[in-house]
């Protein structure tokens, strides 16, 4: 038995792959005014498709559907099996409120209440 695989059936298994995990993914690395699909995300880093996505690079903000995750700053490196590769050089998570420049005690009052 041959364990050969012709080019044509290897780019056509790589192909329907690629479909099967960018179909799964709602997962978005924005760049720009552009959006691309994320196929795989670990803690590290994330993969794109390398045929449609054009080479990233510096800061970016990945998204789940519309919600904000983070904000990154990546280093690419070479397509390898139709994805391209980036790793987090630095990864700031997204906040919903702007951090405090102070401590707030647990108990205290929101806000004062003007006297009248």
């Amino acid at each position: 038995m041959s364990t050969y695989i012709s080019d044509d059936v290897r780019c056509e298994i790589t192909a329907a792959r690629l479909a099967s995990l960018k179909k799964l993914s709602r997962l978005r690395v924005r760049a720009g005014q552009e959006v691309y699909t994320i196929l795989r995300m670990w803690r590290g880093g994330f993969s794109v498709e390398a045929d449609t996505v054009p080479p990233l690079r510096g800061l970016v903000d990945l998204y789940d559907g519309e919600r904000h995750l983070c904000q990154c700053l990546i280093i690419g490196s070479e397509p390898e099996a139709g994805e391209r590769r980036y790793e987090f050089k630095r990864n700031t998570a997204a906040t919903e409120t702007a951090p405090l420049d102070h401590y707030r005690e647990p108990g205290a009052p929101a806000g004062l209440l003007p006297r009248f």
